[in-house]
């Protein structure tokens, strides 16, 4: 450890393409619907329960505020290796608990395969395709309204 230890870069958990892959999954799933996703990575998850830190993440990051209240947070651990998908009441209430594991194991089948952006790629083209289902794109009055980046904690 040297002594400018604290200018340490922090750690990259994806590559510029996988980022970019990402990203345009996001702004492909969000073309079709009302709805919004968001992604929210970080390192360790300081609560006990996955759960609690992604609802504390997703009022955090004001995703209630959508009009329809279809907003979902994709929320990762990398290190403590956690994940949790956190629907707004809107969506919650239109596919229930079910979808929701059903999409948590689809992913972690894939990051068991190493595949971790491809996992969150597939899981928000389902996503994706869903809130189309539930909530469909209206250009009349809907527009973007939570930011497409992935957000690093």
């Amino acid at each position: 450890m040297g002594i400018f230890s604290f200018f340490h870069k922090p750690t990259e958990f994806f590559s510029a393409k996988d980022k970019e892959q990402i990203v345009k999954a996001i702004r492909n799933a969000e073309k079709e619907t009302s709805g919004e996703v968001r992604i929210y990575v970080e390192s360790r998850n300081p609560m006990v329960d996955v759960m609690d830190r992604a609802a504390e993440i997703f009022f955090k990051l004001k995703m209630q505020n959508t009009d329809d209240r279809n907003a979902v947070l994709l929320y990762i651990a990398m290190k403590d290796k956690e994940l949790a998908l956190f629907g707004d009441e809107g969506i919650y209430n239109k596919v229930g608990a079910e979808y929701w594991n059903s999409e948590v194991k689809n992913m972690i089948a894939q990051f068991s395969k190493e595949n971790i952006s491809n996992g969150i790629e597939l899981c928000i083209t389902h996503i994706g395709q869903t809130l189309k289902e539930k909530f469909p794109y209206d250009a009349t009055i809907d527009r973007n309204e939570l930011p497409d980046d992935i957000v690093f904690g």
